[in-house]
């Protein structure tokens, strides 16, 4: 695999003199002392969203309340506007998406909307290695009917630990199961699932699929006029770099247009009639009826710039980047970090594997503070996973192996050992 690459520093020069993304680094703000490898978790600011996020607290400061009305995007139809640039992304239509609230909230909203349990059929099938915020937005909603989740929320099972087999999956999808809702790439691992396989699956027998894709989007392309999932959510601040906080997406796929949303709230009622005030809610027949409070703007605009940033691009310049980058991370791990006990967690082939690779290690807690202190910006996962990310559209191949220089320094000369065995408050 990748025999062509070499462990050395001309090298990785050579692959960034010829990348044709190389230009776009220049957009972000990166700090001389450090090789940011936490993309995946939080992406950083670039000067498109910070022109953005400038532009809409100056509208803000001129023109008061009609900023919602005569912004040069009005902010009053601003979701709309987002869901038209990150449909793209994800390969929907412009209707199906909108831009709300936070993963978690988008998660309690679409299975409020889709979860309908009678005697026959009232399992919703997660997977055991998943964010837990996905899980105890499930368990909540499974109380909410009055129904334990003990016996409602079909669990399946990880064989290692790390990954999923899809043909578990498609096993535990009995009668019973009313809705299917996974993570398109795992957070701790990087596996990619196959999402065709396990949607078409589902379809099949009629059962409601829905997808997180927080560690996907903005790192793989996704095509859900020929997935045809009922419905997806995501966090924006991850590879799409929308800011801490930013408001989240959320798709419902236009067949469900006819669906009242289950959380309603006006925001989401018809814009033609929502000034009305009326006591009945008129959902919108768009992604938009899955709209409640008002939009939270100052977490919205700085996306408006980065997501005119990824369609400059293009979703498949982006991917085929990320999977060079993580390949020779994986080959530079192999031949230089192998020997004091790492390994890789995430599975190796293209087309299984997400933007960021998992290096394993027994002390990983240790390691992960002592590159901080190094100048390397990664994250810890329990119990043994450093996770690092290099982005496509800001992270150099020269990075990548100097990150890993740095790491065989802090081994071969144990610096870790300056460090206690217990991870910070946010790891």
């Amino acid at each position: 695999m990748h025999s062509d690459f070499r462990p050395d520093l001309d090298f990785a020069s050579a692959l960034d003199a010829r990348d044709p993304l190389k230009a776009f680094r220049q957009r972000f703000y990166l700090r001389d002392d450090q090789i940011y490898m936490d993309g995946n978790s939080l992406g950083l600011c670039s000067r498109d969203a910070e022109a953005c996020a400038l532009r809409v607290l100056e509208e803000w400061k001129k023109l008061g309340i009609d900023c919602w009305s005569e912004a040069s995007e009005p902010l009053f139809l601003y979701q709309d506007h987002l869901g038209r640039l990150m449909a793209p992304l994800i390969g929907a239509e412009p209707d199906e998406v909108t831009v709300h609230a936070s993963t978690t909230i988008n998660i309690h909203s679409a299975i409020a909307t889709f979860y309908a349990p009678d005697d026959r059929c009232r399992k919703i099938l997660v997977d055991e290695l998943n964010f837990p915020t996905d899980r105890y937005a499930i368990d909540s909603q499974v109380r909410l009917k009055g129904l334990d989740p003990q016996e409602c929320v079909a669990v399946v099972k990880s064989r290692d630990g790390k990954t999923l087999q899809e043909e578990d999956i498609v096993a535990a999808m009995g009668e019973d199961v009313a809705i299917v809702f996974l993570s398109s790439v795992l957070y701790r691992s990087g596996q990619l699932l196959d999402m065709d396989c396990i949607t078409r699956e589902a379809r099949k027998r009629d059962i409601i699929i829905g997808w997180d894709l927080c560690h996907s989007i903005g790192a793989i392309p996704h095509d859900f006029r020929e997935l045809h999932a009922d419905f997806a959510l995501w966090c924006n601040y991850k590879y799409l770099n929308g800011g801490p906080g930013a408001a989240a997406g959320l798709y419902i796929n236009k067949k469900h247009f006819d669906k009242t949303p289950g959380l309603a709230g006006w925001h989401g009622n018809r814009k033609e009639t929502q000034f009305d005030m009326k006591q009945q809610f008129e959902p919108a027949n768009y992604a938009g009826g899955w709209q409640t409070g008002t939009q939270h703007v100052l977490s919205m605009a700085p996306l408006e710039g980065s997501l005119k940033m990824f369609n400059e691009v293009g979703m498949s310049k982006i991917r085929a980047k990320s999977l060079q980058l993580t390949a020779y991370l994986m080959y530079l791990i192999d031949h230089k970090l192998a020997k004091y006990g790492f390994t890789i967690g995430n599975p190796r082939e293209d087309h299984r594997r997400g933007g960021h690779v998992a290096l394993e290690h027994a002390d990983a807690i240790r390691i992960n503070a002592a590159l901080k202190d190094n100048g390397v910006m990664p994250d810890f996962r329990y119990p043994d996973v450093i996770r690092l990310a290099p982005i496509a559209l800001y992270t150099s191949y020269s990075d990548v192996f100097e990150a890993v220089e740095i790491i065989e320094d802090v081994m071969a000369n144990r610096k870790f050992e300056n460090h206690e065995g217990r991870r910070g408050l946010v790891a």
